[in-house]
């Protein structure tokens, strides 16, 4: 038995551990009682605190994002026109798909013919034609995101301005719709077109929040909801709102500005390598050509992408901070 052999071997009986571990072990016992006691207390408590922090439990637990039913097992092309329709591109699944075979094929064939070993062309192309239209997709739904984070606050003023002017919600939504450019505009027009169609306003609003998963519009239909079961001046709670998400943009602001000299060091650390590899295979590849050929060079390879990238991944979560 040579080494590959015995190193996938290694790692089916580890991942085998790792399935047997998640499926036989159970919720801690002490969290389910706290979660327990802590209902009992919200439903039978006199104190308006409580009360206001149950209706914004029930709240987030009634509207909160559905994605995972979408992206199961058995709704993965579901999930991908999802993605697709997020990034605002006018592409198809079918135009998606044969953009990642065509790829494939192409890296392939590339690699195969500068290093004549078939499966190591085949993996780099399928990592290659999969991985590469997936990061752009998250590119450009990445790049919405923002665009709508950015000109949703000024949606909800004008929705403030509205209401105090004494125009109901619905109509003030279509004005959102028609005064409100980019992806904003679009989305709550969406919202005023289900609504003309029969759906209530929550419907319309939570299927949107559904789909974007955009923690901005979710506080926006929690707010609206928590309004409509409590009362209160809506106008002033959006105008609160409103503040609390700029003051929320402010502070990711002063947190990227802070964390870029680490992000950078990260980006040259991990390129490096990969394009000096590059470099020495370009000007002479019988050099470097070995690690497509010696196994021994192979596993190496292997082992110090895997390390490399578990210090890349360590290196994102200490930059990347949730507000």
């Amino acid at each position: 038995m040579d080494i590959i052999q015995v190193m996938l071997l290694a790692a089916g009986m580890a991942s085998v551990i790792a399935l047997v571990y998640v499926a036989f072990s159970g919720p801690s016992p002490a969290k389910e009682a706290s979660r327990r006691l802590n209902s009992v207390q919200f439903r039978h408590s006199q104190s308006a605190t409580a009360r206001v922090e149950a209706q914004m439990r029930k709240a987030v637990a009634a509207r909160k994002p559905r994605m995972h039913t979408i992206a199961g097992s058995s709704s993965r092309i579901e999930a991908l026109a999802l993605r697709l329709h997020r990034s605002g591109l006018p592409w198809t699944l079918s135009q998606y798909i044969y953009a990642s075979l065509g790829l494939t094929a192409a890296v392939t064939i590339l690699i195969y013919l500068k290093s004549g070993a078939f499966l190591l062309s085949l993996a780099f192309g399928l990592f290659v034609g999969a991985g590469l239209p997936h990061a752009a997709v998250n590119q450009f739904i990445k790049r919405r995101t923002n665009a709508f984070n950015t000109k949703f606050p000024d949606a909800i003023e004008l929705l403030v301005r509205g209401l105090r002017s004494g125009l109901p919600v619905t109509e003030t939504l279509g004005v959102v719709a028609k005064e409100v450019p980019g992806p904003v505009g679009e989305e709550f027009k969406l919202v005023t077109e289900r609504i003309k169609i029969g759906k209530t306003m929550e419907d319309a609003l939570q299927e949107t929040a559904d789909r974007l998963a955009i923690p901005e519009f979710n506080f926006f239909c929690i707010t609206l909801a928590i309004q409509r079961e409590t009362g209160g001046n809506l106008a002033e709670t959006l105008a609160n709102l409103s503040d609390v998400l700029r003051k929320r943009a402010q502070m990711k602001l002063k947190i990227r500005a802070m964390s870029s000299e680490s992000k950078a060091s990260a980006y040259i650390v991990g390129a490096l390598p990969f394009i000096v590899f590059g470099m020495i295979w370009w000007i002479n590849p019988g050099y470097i050509g070995k690690f497509f050929i010696d196994e021994r060079l192979i596993v190496a390879g292997i082992g110090g992408m895997i390390w490399m990238g578990i210090g890349a991944f360590i290196m994102a979560k200490m930059v990347s901070f949730e507000i």
